[in-house]
């Protein structure tokens, strides 16, 4: 599942936030930084799934 997760966050990175922590600050964050950019977006929803966040 971590694999899906990670192509995920290249392609969707609000996606790949939602399900790793779920509707909580770092999902809200994640929108925030994909509207800014692309590039913000996808290393913060990498962030979240190297780091093995949970909600």
């Amino acid at each position: 599942m971590q694999i899906v997760k990670i192509i995920l966050a290249l392609f969707l990175p609000p996606v790949a936030a939602f399900l790793q922590v779920g509707l909580s600050k770092h999902f809200w964050l994640n929108i925030l930084g994909t509207i800014c950019g692309a590039l913000p977006g996808v290393v913060h929803a990498l962030w979240l799934i190297v780091k093995d966040k949970q909600a």
